[in-house]
This record gives C-alpha cells, sequence and structure tokens, in this order.
C-alpha cells in the first residue's frame, strides 16, 4: 500500500488559495481515478478537485468552510501501490529543547485565526497577523482593502496597525487607515416580517456579489455616458449568414461577438480605458481582457474573461463567447476563466432593457451595457434628402470611474463603439 497526497491544485496565476465547500467523499470510501473528491470556491467560482489516483479515501485534512493554500496537501489517498520508503541518512541529535521551539514557532505560524462568522474573504496571511496583533474581527472588517476586488492585503494591515499605535501614542490624535476616506455606513431600517413571509438566507455566490456591488460603489465615483446607435447593416448581415456560419464553423452566431469586436478595436484606440486603480497609482494594462457578464441558472452573475480579445478574429471571438457562456450555465467554468479582466460588457438587452448602469467591476475602471435591438422610425438622410424610415437601434450605456476617466474620455470611448458598429461592413465575409 502507498499513501498518496491530494493538494489543492494550481487554478490559475492569480488564484492562491480556495475554500471548501463540500466533501464529494468520505473517509473509507473507494475512489476512482479523476473522480470529483470534493467541491471548492475561489472568490469568483465553484469548481471540484479530481484525484489523480485510484484508491481509498484515509484521511481528510481540513474541513467545509476551511481556507486552502494552492499546493497543500487536503486528503490522503491509500492507493495498491507498493511505497518505496527512501533512505534517510542520520542526523546530528536535536535538543529537546529545539524541537520544542521549532512546534511552537510551526503553530505561531500556521494556526490561521478563526474569522469564519465574517462574509468577508481574509487570506491566511491577513489572519494571523490580525490573531498576532490582537485585532477583533470588527477592526478587520473595518479596515478598507486596496487589493482586488477591495480585500484587505498585507499592506493594508500593516498600516492599520500603525495607525493603531499612532493613536496608542496619541489618543487625541487619529491615525487614517487609507488615504482615501471611505462614506460612513449607516445600520440599514429594521424590517418587519409578518407571518406570510419567507426568509431565505442568500446563497455563498450572492453574498459575494453583495460584497462586490457595495464595494465598488463606495470605491469608484460612478458616472454614465449614453449613446444610440444604428445597428441595422449588423442585424441585416447577421441574418444573411447566421446559417452559413453555423453550418461552416458548427458555432452560433449572436449579436454579442460583433459587439466584444468593436469594444476591443475601442480599447486599442483608447487605452485610458484599460487600465486598473490601485490607491494613488494607475496600472495601465497591456493585454485586452473582456470580461462577459453572464447571468446563472439560479439567478446569480459571473464574469468570464476572454482573454487577448483584440487578437481574435469574429469566428474566434464567437467560439469563445459560446464557449465561456455554455460552461458558465452549467458551472463548467474554472477558476482562471474569471480572472485577469481589463473591461467588462454587459448585455442588458438579453431582458429587455433599453439601457442600464451598470455597477464597474473592480478593479476596472468601466462597463458598457448592451441595451435591446428594437425597430424604431428613424430619419435618415440621404443626398436627396431626409426621410422616415423603419431602422434598428440600440443603445450603449458606458458607467466609468470618474477617479480617473473624465467625460472627454468615457464620452470618446463610448462614440468610437458606436461608430464602428455603425460602419459594419454587410459585404464582409465572417
Amino acid at each position: 500500500m502507498a499513501r498518496f497526497e491530494l493538494k489543492l491544485p494550481k487554478m490559475g496565476e492569480s488564484v492562491a488559495e480556495a475554500t471548501i465547500t463540500n466533501w464529494l467523499k468520505k473517509v473509507g470510501e473507494p475512489i476512482d481515478m479523476d473522480e470529483a473528491v470534493l467541491e471548492i470556491a475561489t472568490d469568483k467560482v465553484d469548481s471540484e478537485v479530481p484525484s489523480e489516483v485510484s484508491g481509498t479515501l484515509v484521511e481528510i485534512l481540513f474541513q467545509i468552510d476551511d481556507v486552502v493554500q494552492v499546493g497543500q496537501t487536503i486528503a490522503i489517498i491509500e492507493t495498491e501501490a507498493i511505497a518505496i520508503t527512501p533512505e534517510v541518512k542520520s542526523e546530528a541529535p536535536v535538543a529537546v529543547a529545539d524541537v520544542a521551539k521549532m512546534v511552537e514557532v510551526a503553530i505561531e505560524t500556521t494556526t490561521p485565526a478563526d474569522f469564519s462568522s465574517s462574509d468577508k474573504f481574509f487570506s491566511p496571511l491577513v489572519k494571523n497577523m490580525a490573531k498576532a496583533e490582537g485585532i477583533s474581527l470588527t477592526e478587520l472588517e473595518s479596515i478598507s482593502g486596496s487589493g482586488k476586488d477591495g480585500r484587505v492585503n498585507k499592506e493594508d494591515i500593516l498600516k492599520y496597525i500603525e495607525s493603531r499605535k499612532s493613536q496608542v501614542a496619541s489618543p487625541n490624535v487619529v491615525a487614517p487607515t487609507t488615504s482615501i476616506q471611505q462614506p460612513k455606513t449607516q445600520n440599514p431600517a429594521p424590517v418587519s416580517v409578518n407571518g406570510g413571509d419567507e426568509i431565505v438566507e442568500m446563497d455563498r455566490m450572492r453574498k459575494l456579489i453583495s460584497g462586490y456591488m457595495v464595494a465598488s460603489v463606495q470605491t469608484s465615483a460612478h458616472v454614465q455616458s449614453f449613446i444610440e446607435v444604428d445597428v441595422t447593416n449588423i442585424v441585416k448581415w447577421r441574418d444573411k449568414v447566421k446559417t452559413a456560419f453555423e453550418k461552416r464553423e458548427g458555432e452560433k452566431l449572436t449579436f454579442t461577438p460583433i459587439m466584444m469586436e468593436a469594444v476591443a478595436k475601442a480599447l486599442k484606440d483608447f487605452p485610458g480605458m484599460n487600465i486598473s486603480v490601485d490607491g494613488d497609482f494607475i496600472i495601465k494594462r497591456k493585454n485586452i481582457n473582456l470580461g462577459m457578464a453572464a447571468a446563472l441558472p439560479n439567478g446569480n452573475l459571473i464574469v468570464p474573461v476572454i482573454k487577448n480579445a483584440d487578437q481574435l478574429n469574429l469566428v474566434g471571438m464567437a467560439k469563445a463567447v459560446n464557449d465561456l457562456g455554455s460552461r458558465a450555465k452549467a458551472g463548467k467554468l474554472k477558476p482562471d476563466d474569471t480572472q485577469g479582466g481589463t473591461y467588462t460588457v454587459t448585455n442588458v438587452g438579453t431582458f429587455g432593457s433599453v439601457f442600464g448602469t451598470p455597477i464597474i467591476n473592480q478593479p476596472q475602471v468601466g462597463i458598457l451595457a448592451l441595451g435591446a435591438i428594437r425597430k424604431v422610425p428613424a430619419v435618415i438622410e440621404t443626398p436627396e434628402g431626409d426621410f422616415i424610415g423603419i431602422r434598428q437601434k440600440m443603445f450603449l450605456s458606458h458607467s466609468y470611474d470618474h477617479r480617473v476617466v473624465d467625460g472627454a474620455l468615457g464620452g470618446s470611448f463610448v462614440k468610437r463603439v458606436a461608430d464602428y458598429l455603425e460602419a459594419f461592413d454587410v459585404n464582409r465575409d465572417f
């Protein structure tokens, strides 16, 4: 018999940890190779961890809701393979006192603080630092995070610790925890409940979405620009080629990849929209990675990312849109599929909305909402004069972060998207 260590696999360059949400196997149960053993969740995606070997689950090292680092052993599987014990070289004896000290240090550095009752996500490092400094859960939740999605990182908690020490030294001086003053949060008004009402707790994903939305509004100064676009040529072209497209490429052709192609082109023209904000610094993104907001069957929302969208032709864009959309609905997205977005597009027209005011996906600085395409009467200008005709039109709603994007840039960007759409060549090939 041999013992195989099942480790938390690498799930993408920017994913360092995950939360265990469910064990699919119990101790003593057999496991086949590639069979799912447990379910995990990152801050964006739920996924399964399969076994790399066949055998029997003999030990579970972490429980539900525990946070595990990539590469950590999470379970032990006993296999039929013969265990090979490596030759151990004799070492100099270690003093008992030294061993005790090593154990004490290991416990201090690996035992995470218990903040499981919080809806916010804190890394094990932040929890350990908070525990070592005697920071309470309430204090930890009050710290403004400068990391991705408003997370509290090492630098944030170090600033907070320093400010606490300053307050102790000078009781009459209040030291700020961040360079940006956050708005004061008021306690919500009490909600009355009668006998006919049903109380349902939010699921894990809805709690995360709720936190992201509130944090985004508190972080960015949202402002919107709206523009109406004539997409008659696009509608005619799609109606003409969609059957041939599906027959040749094996993919359905929707309006979304056409819109995404225009957005990617506009981002190349206006790189000032393809940035992120980190405190007082602006990060100019090299790659154009388009987030594509997708509604899930359970009513929640997820944003898979099309990497290097500006390098894709229309066929490649259609394949990427369809693949991410279908895997999102089936719950088959990988953690890395939702990482690295630099700008987001959401199609509110899918649900009949004419336009909307979407909330920015932090730490990005802009998000574009695509409204429903409608037949409307419009004035058509021709060399022979103006006349009224039926046209296919839609609204583009652009929300952007007024801390770093002014109206000139925000308005010019969405106007460029509109220009690309209106100049669509009805004679182009796909």
